[in-house]
């Protein structure tokens, strides 16, 4: 079995210090979890940023700021900009975290429209995926398609058919928003993808270690994070990123995965640096 990839997400558009001290908002604070996640075996950081004072952002300086600053300590990491953003961004604004020098090497590329809860819809029609996609092409940017359910994946297909994407596909199940997070459907997902392609999945809060232990076991690659979960165990904060991909780390000890180093990672994923 091919060694494990780990993505730390560190921060998310949504989570807050209310809900853990530890969730990063300035420059300072964001490298400390990215070194942090880095130092226990992440081999991408997956980046949103934020203002100082918590509220998210899209703009391509704060971006550049953030990757200039994390790339001094990690010069070596993956960095994958978030092109999500936050509900209610427009699409010029989710794409300008992609206008850094140099140009991202790794972006997501959310693949359908999601009910987040409540009244939060995200919204992504087929012109603006197809949009983001041919972006993306132009700019040799590799893209990790980001589904949500197995109708996500077939959007995805069909941009692939337009000839938007380039082969092998990435693809990352996030379960536990609008799909369920078990493993008949993580099952599912996995054998709806081409073959030749590769996929990372991450469970929502308390869906995190499962899905964790059983992706490691099927071969995939895991991500984790405060913007998907805030707890290393059930009523136990975790303090850092680091944390959990520490976590992450020992399940595949125990399951018998090797870790992925960055330029590993990069053979694994066919992404230029």
């Amino acid at each position: 079995m091919e060694k494990l990839i780990i993505t730390a997400a560190i921060c998310g558009a949504e989570v807050t210090k209310e809900q853990n001290p530890a969730v990063p908002y300035t420059i300072e604070e964001i490298v400390r979890e990215a070194k942090s996640a880095y130092d226990a075996g992440a081999s991408i950081i997956h980046l949103h940023v934020r203002w100082d004072d918590g509220t998210p952002t899209q703009e391509t300086k704060r971006f550049q700021e953030a990757v200039d600053a994390i790339r001094k300590v990690c010069p070596d990491v993956i960095i994958q900009p978030s092109t999500g953003g936050a509900v209610g961004m427009t699409d010029l604004e989710r794409l300008a975290s992609t206008d850094i020098v140099p140009t991202p090497e790794f972006a997501t590329l959310d693949c359908g429209t999601c009910n987040f809860g409540g009244d939060e819809i995200f919204v992504n029609t087929d012109n603006t995926i197809f949009n983001f996609a041919t972006i993306m092409k132009e700019r040799g940017i590799k893209p990790e398609l980001e589904v949500f359910d197995k109708g996500m994946i077939d959007i995805a297909l069909k941009a692939d058919r337009k000839g938007l994407l380039v082969h092998p596909l990435h693809f990352d199940f996030v379960l536990g928003v609008q799909m369920s997070a078990t493993i008949r459907d993580l099952v599912f997902m996995v054998g709806s993808i081409p073959a030749g392609s590769t996929w990372t999945a991450t469970g929502l809060g308390r869906n995190a270690w499962h899905i964790a232990a059983a992706t490691i076991s099927m071969g995939g690659h895991v991500r984790v994070g405060f913007e998907d979960n805030l707890y290393l165990e059930k009523g136990i904060l975790a303090k850092s990123n680091g944390e959990m991909v520490e976590k992450v780390v020992k399940l595949a000890k125990l399951l018998g995965r090797e870790i992925a180093t960055p330029n590993e990672a990069r053979e694994i994923l066919s992404i230029k640096k």
